[in-house]
């Protein structure tokens, strides 16, 4: 649940966007296999990968940087309006070495997201795509009435980092057909969108994100508009602490906002604007299961291990035309199913994201209920029917340290009030800096990615 902190990915300094596609660098997509099944069982499909255009290197075709470091270039992308639209024509985005720039590796059905990479230049996090056969457009997923499962590893995750998984509304071909600034399309990761509305989107709608634009690290910044939508946290994680939270949003697909429409904390909007970001989270240590999850023996589920997680997507009637009403959780590990826990709400008990329990939740923890305020479930469902993007992460958290996730937060409340203690994690811990000289070799897997009707995907 991504309480207050937008995406605060620290890039490489070549970490810009431009759409134009660009001829000093061949993109090559890391193969990655996914399974869809039927009652009668499950189909190996090839699909790929493809890393977010925010982190790939833009020039102006003779290999001058259109942004270095943290600032666009004055001449090619001024920044007035005129730049915004300017930069695009006279940009192109490059394609990208995975392994070697991003530590991005797949081996058939196993992508594998390094955190720190070095060589010429040191990047930090990513953010990538599933993209179809075609490799031309994202692998669209109609999840109502289905169930999603995959394997994940966070075993080496530290306090203040995230292995994120999770959907999101975008647009399939990346924005390809609908802006005319835009030739790179999915192909090159374009068209990004949450519901934190984020800022740092380097290019959006066919045009550069210059106006206004305020460094926020020595690599990103912020710029005028957001990019607002829909999403569905699957898994936000590491080996401390995790959290499953849908946040739906009041606008359809990929939506530029500006001022009040994109909630901002900064001026007092953070409930006022289009997309609820708060979410409705399902995290058992904020729930008050402290056993449940982390690392060691003496947990239910053991972080240092493997293990898979099948998100089920239920309906009111149990056929794909009915409201969505559930979100049920349970894993897999060592070959022993393993059920969501059953945790205790205001005077009721909960093992599932329903209206009621997000409502309860909400009470409880004193939190505004936004997430029923733009539709709940109901809208959730409607977005699951129009088809979501998956991205695959690892990030760490500039804005709050990944508090929200794995620590007391808000840091000056009662770790005893409800909902205030969210993991075992220090409040002066996942500070960037630290966690980045601290844990470069750590990692995240995601692997046997597998989609199907109820009780198609895992023999448990």
């Amino acid at each position: 649940m991504k309480t207050v902190a937008m995406y605060a990915l620290t890039l490489s300094p070549f970490a810009a966007v431009g759409q134009k596609v660009g001829t000093l660098q061949t993109e090559e997509h890391p193969a990655l296999t996914m399974q869809t099944c039927t009652k009668h069982g499950c189909t190996t499909e090839d699909k790929s990968v493809v890393i977010d255009a925010n982190w790939r290197w833009t020039e102006d075709g003779k290999g001058t940087n259109c942004y270095d470091g943290n600032l666009w270039n004055d001449e090619l992308c001024p920044t007035t309006q005129t730049g915004a639209e300017a930069c695009g024509e006279n940009c192109t985005v490059e394609g990208a070495s995975y392994e070697s720039t991003y530590g991005i590796s797949a081996s058939g059905s196993a992508l594998k997201l390094g955190f720190v990479t070095s060589g010429a230049n040191t990047n930090v996090g990513s953010r990538s795509y599933l993209l179809d056969e075609s490799t031309s457009k994202y692998e669209m997923f109609y999840l109502k009435n289905r169930e999603f499962t995959l394997d994940v590893d966070v075993s080496t995750l530290p306090c203040g980092l995230n292995g994120a998984l999770y959907f999101v509304e975008m647009a399939e071909d990346g924005g390809l057909s609908e802006f005319e600034n835009n030739n790179a399309g999915a192909a090159y990761g374009t068209g990004y969108c949450d519901a934190q509305c984020p800022h740092d989107i380097k290019y959006m709608n066919g045009e550069a994100n210059v106006i206004d634009w305020v460094p926020t690290s020595a690599n990103s910044g912020t710029g005028h508009y957001g990019s607002c939508c829909t999403e569905l946290d699957i898994w936000e994680a590491n080996s401390i602490s995790h959290a499953t939270t849908p946040h739906v949003c009041t606008v359809e697909g990929q939506t530029r906002c500006e001022g009040t429409d994109c909630g901002d904390n900064a001026s007092g909007d953070r409930y006022n604007g289009v997309c609820d970001k708060d979410g409705c989270d399902f995290a058992p240590f904020r729930l008050g299961n402290q056993t449940y999850y982390g690392p060691g023996d003496e947990f239910v589920l053991d972080s240092t291990k493997p293990f898979t997680l099948v998100t089920q997507f239920i309906t009111t009637d149990g056929t794909d035309s009915g409201d969505l009403a559930e979100i049920r959780r349970f894993y897999v590990q060592d070959g022993k199913t393993i059920e969501n826990p059953t945790v205790t709400v205001g005077d009721n008990a909960y093992d599932s994201i329903t209206d009621q329990f997000c409502a309860e939740q909400k009470s409880v923890f004193g939190d505004t209920d936004d997430f029923s305020a733009k539709g709940g479930l109901k809208a959730m469902g409607e977005v699951l029917d129009r088809g979501l993007v998956l991205v695959m992460s690892i990030w760490d958290d500039y804005d709050v340290n990944m508090l929200w996730l794995d620590s007391t937060y808000p840091t000056d409340a009662d770790p005893s009030t409800p909902g205030v203690y969210r993991g075992t994690c220090s409040t002066d811990s996942g500070v960037p800096a630290d966690v980045e000289s601290e844990n470069p070799n750590a990692y995240v897997t995601y692997s046997d990615i597998k989609v199907g009707p109820i009780g198609s995907t895992t023999s448990a």
